[in-house]
């Protein structure tokens, strides 16, 4: 009889994703971009608060994704540059590598993993400040994104504003607001102002 050997991984905490989109990013409604040129450019950064893959503990790992697809992300054709914090461990390194390339199953991963090929991994310090949605999102030296709430026109006053998605693969409710973002790191160098900014909590694990 077969026995199934693959490696069980979950990973639970808060995204911050900054990308070249219009806010309110249409890729979660329509599957293409409202960017200027039709591409898919983003910032993106996953603070694990629980996690683990086989018996390697991913409980406290921050990782950020530095993502450039030409078109919609299901076009593919994308490149990505992984950012992890000095400290690190290589076993963690390994697993985090296998779960966000989609090797060991589970979305969203194994579908965006199919899309892009990594560029390459950058050890930096990763620096996530603010409440609300008014975060800094910081790899040092590499680059950062800043997001704000939404401002009512008139008042000036925050202006509150949620995507919910119940069959959403990457996550479910997303509060929206304006984001900028600039980063240089391996290659790729993406610069945007007053473009799509969303927080969202995540619960990814292999398929269960």
């Amino acid at each position: 009889m077969a026995t199934n050997t693959a490696t069980k991984w979950r990973l639970k905490g808060r995204g911050y994703e900054f990308c070249n989109c219009n806010p309110g990013c249409t890729c979660n409604f329509s599957g293409f971009p409202s960017s200027g040129d039709g591409s898919c450019k983003a910032f993106v950064g996953n603070a694990i608060d629980e996690g683990f893959c086989g018996d390697v503990d991913l409980a406290g790992v921050t990782a950020i994704a530095v993502l450039d697809w030409p078109k919609a992300i299901h076009d593919g054709g994308g490149k990505v540059v992984f950012i992890v914090e000095p400290d690190t461990t290589e076993e963690q390194i390994d697993c985090l590598a296998q779960i966000y390339t989609g090797q060991l199953g589970g979305n969203p991963w194994a579908i965006l993993g199919t899309t892009f090929e990594v560029a390459g991994l950058v050890k930096a310090p990763i620096t996530i400040s603010g409440s609300g949605l008014s975060i800094t999102l910081t790899a040092d030296g590499l680059g950062e994104g800043h997001g704000e709430a939404f401002k009512n026109p008139v008042t000036g006053e925050a202006h509150e504003a949620q995507i919910v998605l119940p069959d959403g693969f990457i996550w479910q409710k997303g509060e929206c607001g304006v984001g900028s973002f600039s980063v240089a790191a391996e290659g790729l160098d993406l610069s945007f102002k007053d473009s799509n900014w969303i927080y969202y909590e995540f619960d990814w694990a292999e398929d269960r």
